[in-house]
C-alpha cells in the first residue's frame, strides 16, 4: 500500500489541532463526566467480582449509589454499554485524527500516532487483561465489540474518503480503516506492544515482506 499524501502547509497558520482546541468544560460538564465514570467504574468492578450476566442494571446503580433512571441517561445503550464506555467517544477521536492532524503529516502517520497516544496507555492498566478476558468470555460482549468494530471501521473510513475526496466506500480507505482498527488487535499480548505497532504500521508504509529466515 502507498503511503498516504500529507495535509498541505497552510503557511504560518498554527496546527489543526491547537487552532481548533475546545474551551475547557464547565462545572456542569465536569460533574455530568464525573457521575458517567463513576458509574462505569461501578459497572466493570461488579462485572469482574460476579461474571457480566450475574449483574444487573439495578446493581450497578446501587454500588454506583445513583437511580437506575440515571444509569440508563448516562448509558442508554443498555448494560452491554456500561463496559464499552469510551466507544460513544472512539468514533469522533477517529475523525479527529484524520482532520485534524498537524500541518505536513501523512494520513498513516496521524493514525499510527493516534494509536499509540489513545491506546497503548491502556494496556498498562492492571485490569486490561480481565477486561479483554470478560469480553471474550461474554458472548454479548463479543457480539457488542464486533458491531462497534463494524461502526468505528465505517465512520473511519468515511472521513478519509472525505479527506481524500473520492466516494465512500472507497476500496483503499476501507482497507486503511479496517488495517488500523485491527492493529490493536493484532498487538494485545505481544512482549512489547508498542514495538509491535510499529512494525504493523511499517507494513503500512512499506508493504508486507516474508518473516525474516523464512524459507
Amino acid at each position: 500500500m502507498t503511503e498516504t499524501p500529507a495535509r498541505p502547509a497552510t503557511g504560518g497558520t498554527p496546527t489543526a489541532r491547537s487552532a481548533l482546541a475546545r474551551p475547557a468544560p464547565g462545572r456542569r460538564e465536569r460533574k455530568k463526566a464525573a457521575t458517567r465514570q463513576s458509574i462505569a467504574d461501578a459497572a466493570l468492578r461488579l462485572f469482574l467480582e460476579r461474571g457480566y450476566e450475574h449483574v444487573s442494571v439495578r446493581d450497578v446503580a446501587e454500588e454506583a449509589d445513583v437511580s437506575p433512571t440515571t444509569v440508563f441517561k448516562h448509558f442508554p445503550g443498555g448494560k452491554e454499554a456500561l463496559v464499552f464506555d469510551q466507544e460513544e467517544h472512539t468514533d469522533a477521536s477517529l475523525v479527529a485524527a484524520v482532520r485534524e492532524r498537524d500541518e505536513g503529516e501523512a494520513v498513516v502517520d496521524a493514525l499510527h500516532r493516534y494509536v499509540r497516544e489513545r491506546w497503548l496507555p491502556h494496556t498498562s492498566h492492571p485490569q486490561h487483561a480481565e477486561f479483554h478476558e470478560l469480553i471474550d468470555s461474554t458472548p454479548a460482549l463479543r457480539a457488542y465489540s464486533e458491531r462497534m468494530w463494524v461502526r468505528h471501521t465505517d465512520t473511519l473510513s468515511a472521513a478519509l474518503a472525505e479527506e481524500f475526496g473520492v466516494p465512500a466506500g472507497d476500496l483503499a480507505c476501507d482497507a486503511l480503516a479496517r488495517f488500523v482498527l485491527e492493529v490493536p488487535v493484532l498487538a494485545r499480548g505481544r512482549a512489547d506492544q508498542g514495538a509491535a505497532v510499529d512494525a504493523l504500521f511499517g507494513m503500512l508504509r512499506e508493504g508486507w515482506r516474508a518473516p525474516e529466515g523464512a524459507r
